[in-house]
């Protein structure tokens, strides 16, 4: 165990504690100090808890961007998000900051509200300083993805680009589900509510409901493209009554309350003039009323895949981009009812 009179000595040289003080104090080397603190588990048990009684005494932290002028690694991992605000957001960052933390990774997070100049501008201040990079929901165009793969790790959520590892939900079989449900209570005019002209899996929902319709015979029109928002689907609401449908779908949960609110507002009545139904079952979803029927994407699950993915990457460079696709569920609530 390090001693008080050793923490002492050390502290009088002045300035912070450097990893050459804690190996002084703990009696090691400080490329075992680096081991035991950078990538815990290499070292002996009694060893490594030695060296970190003697940081915790000096008040030692490893500076990534210090080891960063000799290793060329951060131990830091990005997240970059379209909309902070979001709920969407909340589980994917919890599950990615597990799996990062876990696997000895800091995680950052980066906003492009919904902008890919924004969302460029942040993925460029951010590459020096990381390791890997995930792209959540990106707007950015395929090839500035692939350009930036070629210079770091990165992984897209709810995103596609040839080439580039991807954690995708699977919107065919959530479609299905819910085309299934409606068809089954008589609907057969639907509109879809479309989220942004940028966005890739809005236009994957839109494909699969193109396919679901024409096959079971329903009536389908799409009205956007729509802010991803409760303003959004408020705004959406006298394109929604003028279509003369008798079910919406919408882009996600967030135009689905807004446009439920829209409605309420106007009285109609949910469901029984017209059904709503969303997608992602976002926190809040349950909560208003009718509770929303929506399509349950992993969105944790998601965030962990990312993360898990980026740090086996870097451990392993032999390590293959491919896609991976996550079940989703369709949640049956009260905002559907008979046509």
């Amino acid at each position: 165990m390090a001693s008080d009179a050793g923490a002492d000595k050390a502290r009088r040289k002045g300035g912070a504690a450097t990893i050459y003080d804690v190996a002084e104090l703990a009696g090691v080397s400080p490329s075992t100090v680096s081991r035991a603190l950078g990538k815990p588990g290499r070292i002996s048990a009694p060893t490594e808890a030695r060296i970190r009684a003697a940081a915790e005494q000096l008040s030692f932290r490893i500076n990534p961007m210090a080891r960063a002028l000799h290793t060329g690694r951060t131990s830091t991992l990005a997240l970059v998000v379209a909309d902070i605000t979001n709920p969407v957001v909340f589980d994917i960052v919890r599950g990615a900051e597990s799996a990062a933390s876990a696997g000895g990774y800091t995680l950052v997070i980066a906003e492009s509200q919904e902008s890919s100049d924004a969302e460029a501008e942040a993925v460029q201040r951010l590459l020096p300083s990381v390791d890997g990079i995930i792209l959540a929901t990106s707007r950015l165009e395929s090839d500035v993805i692939r350009e930036l793969a070629a210079q770091k790790p990165v992984v897209l959520i709810n995103r596609a680009v040839d080439g580039v590892a991807a954690i995708l939900p699977d919107v065919e079989e959530g479609v299905a589900a819910l085309l299934t449900h409606l068809h089954d209570l008589g609907h057969r005019s639907i509109a879809f509510l479309s989220g942004p002209a940028t966005s890739w899996v809005s236009a994957q929902r839109w494909e699969h409901l193109l396919e679901e319709t024409e096959r079971r015979g329903m009536g389908l029109v799409e009205i956007g493209p729509n802010a991803p928002t409760i303003d959004g689907g408020r705004e959406a609401f006298r394109r929604v009554r003028a279509a003369k449908v008798t079910a919406v779908v919408a882009f996600n949960d967030l135009i689905a309350i807004g446009l439920m609110q829209a409605m309420s507002s106007a009285g109609v009545r949910v469901p029984g003039q017209m059904s709503v139904a969303g997608f992602d079952d976002i926190f809040g979803s349950e909560l208003i009323v009718p509770a929303l029927t929506t399509v349950r994407s992993q969105l944790g699950l998601a965030g962990r895949r990312a993360s898990s993915y980026l740090v086996s990457r870097l451990e392993d460079q032999d390590a293959t981009s491919e896609e991976e696709l996550l079940a989703t569920e369709l949640i049956v609530r009260g905002s559907t009812g008979p046509a």
